[in-house]
């Protein structure tokens, strides 16, 4: 079985990262352990169809949902590709397997009042921790940064004078994201206050807990939730949902998909055109309002 072979594929020549390569592991893992227990079947690179089919029937009679589900045979279909890519198989057995139906994910971002609810009206705490929160939320408003991106973002990589930062995105992918004024303010206090903190695990990192250690995902997802809590009653409060709202109140503006294309961050623009139906609802009111046309 070449999945060792595989996983390397996906770390070295895609350049994923550990926690996607890790997620494609656990997928297919799940599979062989279907086809050990139900069909004594050791080796997955020469499998049927009627075996895979068996396998999606038994996730869909499980509570995962038809996404989740579309993730896992994604994966699988990944290491099947790989196979042909290296001559081990000539047709993968998910050649013509069709995508489970899901229902149309829309994320709602944050309102321009609820932005300046907290980013102007909320008191911080005038110390490392209130200056560092109340940065990672403008840094996520005014930048699109993704989670990752903010918790391993480096102090060399933070540019006062030019007013940039420099972030590593997905697949080793470099880019340079402006500050607005503001923003730069808040990381000059931010430098000032991170100065206190004492034994300091890992002083290329920007941004830490009070304890000095580099910070963690779920951390800084509290921390968003935390905030927008008290003052959005929105189901979902997570820095992409902060991620989408700055893509969507930059769109609703008027700036071009092209440039908010670039700032995110994306391949491709089918990955900012998600971020559109909101902008789109914007225009069309505005158009209502503005045409001479328009005899309401």
């Amino acid at each position: 079985m070449a999945l060792k072979a595989f996983i390397s594929y996906l770390s070295l020549e895609r350049n994923y990262s550990p926690h996607t390569v890790k997620a494609y592991q656990k997928d297919i893992q799940t599979f062989i352990d279907f086809c050990n227990a139900e069909y004594d079947v050791k080796n997955i690179d020469v499998v049927s169809y009627d075996i895979v089919r068996s396998w999606i029937v038994s996730l869909v009679n499980t509570v995962i949902s038809n996404r989740s589900i579309n993730r896992k045979v994604a994966s699988l279909k990944a290491y099947y590709k790989f196979l042909m890519k290296i001559g081990e198989i000539e047709v993968s057995p998910l050649a013509k397997h069709k995508a489970l139906k899901t229902s149309k994910k829309i994320e709602v971002p944050f309102s321009e009042i609820e932005m300046m609810n907290v980013l102007e009206q909320m008191s911080f705490a005038n110390d490392f921790e209130g200056v560092r929160d109340k940065l990672m939320i403008d840094l996520f408003y005014t930048t699109g940064i993704r989670r990752a991106e903010l918790i391993n973002l480096k102090m060399l990589n933070v540019n006062l004078s030019s007013k940039t930062i420099k972030v590593l995105g997905k697949r080793n992918k470099e880019r340079v994201l402006p500050l607005l004024s503001a923003t730069h303010d808040l990381f000059v206090k931010f430098f000032h206050e991170r100065k206190s903190i004492q034994n300091i695990s890992d002083n290329d990192y920007v941004f830490i807990l009070k304890s000095g250690n580099k910070m963690y995902e779920t951390f800084v997802y509290r921390i968003i939730n935390h905030y927008f809590s008290k003052v959005s009653s929105k189901v979902k409060k997570s820095p992409h949902i902060l991620r989408h709202t700055f893509a969507t109140h930059l769109l609703n503006k008027g700036a071009d998909l092209n440039s908010v294309k670039e700032l995110l961050g994306h391949s491709s623009l089918a990955s900012t055109q998600v971020y559109t139906h909101n902008s789109i609802a914007e225009l069309k009111k505005v158009h209502s309002v503005s045409h001479p046309r328009n005899r309401e």
